[in-house]
């Protein structure tokens, strides 16, 4: 890609959102306010405050990201669509999903699980206390 994004902005590219089907009528999202995620493409370095102090970049490429409804531009470059504006209207930084999360994670060993019955005294006992 050879857009390169200048001071706080960020170029970014929205995911595809499946639309919804009931039976084999597809619903569009006209209409409904929702909020976009996207794929940050390029990043500016940052911006100057008043002051003369330089605050980097705080998104990185490849972070997801939720944007707001509205506030970025929408442009085209190569038959692509993207999305760009100032890094501070970024709504939030997806920090990863629940797929990735579970990729990360290691099974229990057979001797870190306990039986139904050993759940269940466990429990019975942590109520008689309280």
């Amino acid at each position: 890609m050879n857009l390169e994004a200048l001071f706080n902005a960020v170029i970014v590219k929205p995911i595809e959102q499946n639309e919804e089907m009931y039976g084999s009528i597809v619903v569009p999202d006209m209409g409904k306010d929702k909020n976009e995620h996207a794929v940050v493409v390029s990043v500016g370095p940052g911006q100057h405050t008043h002051m003369g102090h330089f605050i980097p970049a705080e998104i990185k490429v490849g972070d997801e990201v939720v944007l707001p409804t509205q506030g970025f531009t929408k442009i085209e470059h190569n038959g692509e669509e993207y999305y760009v504006g100032p890094e501070n209207s970024v709504l939030a930084r997806v920090k990863s999903t629940v797929a990735e999360a579970l990729a990360q994670t290691e099974p229990l060993d057979e001797s870190e699980l306990i039986s139904e019955e050993e759940f269940n005294k466990l429990e019975k006992q942590t109520k008689d206390n309280e």
